[in-house]
């Protein structure tokens, strides 16, 4: 038999249930303003027996608007921080206060100037201070996109320890809810599911994450990243970022180190793709790898290629001492770093550009992988070299395939070994190196900053061409000199050696190369269409006969090609010698002859000069990592870096605003569920203040009832 509850008992249950729900409902009010405040609500049942039942106050909201909310608010956090940094890059590089362009068009207009005079030095003068001018501005360049590197990297460190900080405590709370819902089987603990809820979303702002109910059936949460790796456990343990960079290790990358205490002790790492990461920091790490870095390494590309070409144009002259021309500019060597896992870390790699090279030069890495030991005396092994991205991926080809060299490399110090990429290393350790050893060599990463004059005198500018080719007096053809090369001027005995002296002439049979022939100075003609090389001996020997020639353009290389007997062994064997080379116009007759000499008292020949004008309109700076045949002018190079920047900067402009719309409409959409409405709140307030009222004027009637009954029976 079911007894009902006597008035009494309804009208306490009733009076605490109304008071229970003014408490909720000033609790609610009066956090209006609490963030990650979620609105709360007080629920009863009637009693089996009469009256109100025990109340459960749970919180309000919706859980696919909340993870919704979530992962807006990831979108802009990675568009904010990407927008924010790419946005001071642009700035600056845009700014015209700051520009290269303007730099290099002063620096040749003073060229060009000077070109008219060859011999005023305060035009020389001039030249060598917009060169200095030009490189500071690159130097000034350089360092602030090294500071904005640095700048990066102290906000990677500084939102990863923040990261860390609140995985621990999202775990922390994990633990903490399911010990107050085991001692408490009345209310949930709210305060501790919006700290843990705000800490969630606090954490979506610097990485991009999915939440899951713990499958153990308890409120336990589950954090992963959205590209899977587990944050948070239901049970409160928790992996934690960390930081390294292998083998560079001022250029942090991201892994994600474990660590679980049951059922047996496991420590590991896993690596992240930065890229999949969402948030601050993948917008952070989205930044330096796909504009900063870049754009560092295009600028380091654009100096070393302006530095190298000038150098080049500059050692084809002669300078005002009548001294074969020397390098302007003093391109800063670089060194390899060693991987953690090679066998002797104390192992050396030294690069430098190679000179002359500067159309090879790419904005790329480069690992280099040794494959076998070093045998042999100087030692050599086989090594691989990959284009490397920023990124620390292969460099891939047209073909989708990693562009790649596998070469033999003699081992010693003072030993340079030219790869490809415009660069040549040495391998100062000899037979210190083992098989699997890896280096990571980055040739433009601060060229830009490291780049400095060689020389502060308006002396050194090489305007004159250091040869000259005269006609035979006795010439009866009407052959007439259109142009002269001069591509290879170094002085010495290496491959690379030229048939300049140093010493303000051509060598001779004692000095040269060949047992048999000096340099080849002299071209007579045989018949029209045929012609003999000789060299500056007395008699001159006759080096090789040519026949059957069609023009008369490039008459040394002719004969290296075509020339019988073959061009002379030692002289094949260099890379670019004699180093210089003539063409002619007309018709020569049998007996006339044109002569190479050096260009001794030439001083006001202007000749290279007018070269070095040409420069500025030359296609020489390459452009893509893919191949050698599109290139560009430094003025173009230039823009495109300002424009990649630029173009970077307008789509993240873009992108932000539509992410922060989308944000607004996914906390609109949460707020309309779990946020506090003043207007409701203040109607519930008079509704249950009347509901207080009603079960207390019950109270009253049931004492009042009992009252009369006490009189009754009196």
């Amino acid at each position: 038999m079911i007894r009902n509850a006597d008035l009494f008992s309804i009208a306490k249950t009733g009076i605490n249930a109304s008071n229970r729900l003014l408490n909720t409902t000033s609790n609610n009010i009066a956090n209006v303003n609490s963030e990650g405040y979620v609105r709360e609500r007080t629920t009863f049942g009637n009693h089996l027996h009469g009256g109100v039942d025990f109340g459960f106050t749970d919180r309000v909201f919706d859980v696919f608007a909340q993870n919704q909310l979530r992962r807006d608010t990831s979108l802009v956090g990675e568009a904010q921080a990407f927008y924010d940094r790419v946005e001071g890059l642009d700035n600056v590089l845009a700014s015209e206060a700051n520009s290269i362009a303007s730099s290099m068009t002063r620096f040749f207009s003073a060229i060009q100037t000077a070109s008219d005079d060859p011999t005023n030095m305060p035009s020389r003068d001039a030249i060598m201070g917009q060169a200095e001018g030009m490189m500071s501005r690159i130097n000034q360049l350089g360092d602030f996109v090294k500071a904005k590197e640095d700048e990066v990297e102290l906000q990677i460190q500084q939102s990863v320890d923040r990261a860390n900080g609140l995985i621990q405590q999202i775990g922390d709370l994990n633990e903490a809810i399911q010990v107050a819902n085991g001692t408490s089987v009345v209310d949930t603990p709210t305060k501790l599911l919006n700290q843990r809820d705000q800490a969630i979303l606090e954490l979506s702002k610097l990485v991009s994450i999915e939440v899951r109910n713990s499958p153990n059936g308890d409120d336990g949460l589950v954090v992963n990243l959205s590209s899977g790796e587990s944050l948070v456990m239901a049970d409160g343990s928790f992996n934690v970022f960390a930081v390294n960079g292998e083998p560079d290790f001022t250029n942090r990358q991201l892994t994600l180190r474990t660590s679980f205490n049951s059922p047996t002790k496991n420590e590991s790492s896993i690596n992240i793709f930065e890229e999949n990461l969402g948030g601050g920091l993948g917008g952070l790490f989205k930044y330096r790898e796909n504009v900063l870095e870049p754009a560092q390494r295009d600028l380091g590309k654009l100096a070393t290629t302006l530095a190298d070409a000038i150098n080049t144009q500059n050692r084809q002259g002669m300078d005002l001492d009548q001294q074969l021309g020397s390098d302007i500019f003093k391109i800063a060597d670089f060194r390899g770093i060693n991987y953690p896992d090679n066998s002797n870390l104390s192992s050396l790699i030294k690069g430098r550009i190679t000179p002359g090279a500067s159309g090879e030069i790419t904005n790329n890495d480069y690992k280099i992988t040794v494959l076998s030991s070093p045998t042999g005396s100087p030692p050599q092994f086989d090594i691989e070299v990959t284009a490397m991205k920023t990124n620390g991926r292969p460099q891939l080809d047209p073909s989708g395939n990693p562009i790649t060299q596998t070469l033999t490399v003699s081992a010693e110090p003072g030993t340079y070994n030219k790869v490809m990429g415009g660069i040549e290393l040495e391998f100062a350790s000899g037979a210190g190196y083992a098989a699997g050893d890896e280096f990571l060599v980055q040739p433009t990463r601060m060229a830009a900053s490291n780049l400095t004059m060689a020389t502060t005198r308006g002396e050194d500018w090489a305007f004159a061409k250091p040869l000259r080719v005269d006609s035979g007096a006795n010439n009866l053809g009407d052959a007439v000199l259109t142009t002269t090369a001069s591509t290879n001027t170094r002085v010495g005995t290496g491959p690379d050696q030229s048939a300049f002296d140093g010493a303000g002439g051509i060598k001779t049979l004692a000095d040269s190369p060949s047992p048999f022939f000096g340099a080849p100075v002299s071209i007579r003609f045989t018949g029209a269409d045929s012609y003999e090389v000789l060299d500056n001996s007395s008699p001159a020997n006759v080096i090789t006969s040519v026949s059957g020639v069609s023009d008369l353009n490039n008459l040394i290389e002719q004969a290296k090609v075509s020339g019988s007997p073959a061009w002379p062994a030692e002289f094949a064997a260099l890379s670019d010698y004699p180093g210089y080379d003539f063409s002619l116009q007309g018709i020569p007759k049998a007996g006339d002859e044109f002569t190479v000499s050096y260009n001794t008292d030439g001083i006001n020949d202007n000749r290279n000069a007018l070269a070095f004008g040409e420069l500025q309109q030359s296609d020489v700076v390459r452009q893509s990592n893919a191949g050698n045949n599109n290139k560009t002018t430094f003025n173009e190079s230039y823009a495109a870096i300002v424009g990649f920047v630029g173009a970077a900067a307008a789509s993240a402009d873009v992108n932000l605003e539509a992410a922060k719309v989308m944000q607004v409409q996914s906390s609109e959409w949460f707020e309309s569920t779990a946020g506090v409405s003043l207007d409701e709140e203040a109607a519930n307030l008079i509704q249950f203040q009347q509901s207080y009222a009603a079960a207390a004027q019950i109270l009253t009637s049931a004492r009042e009832m009992f009252d009369t009954i006490l009189a009754v029976t009196r």
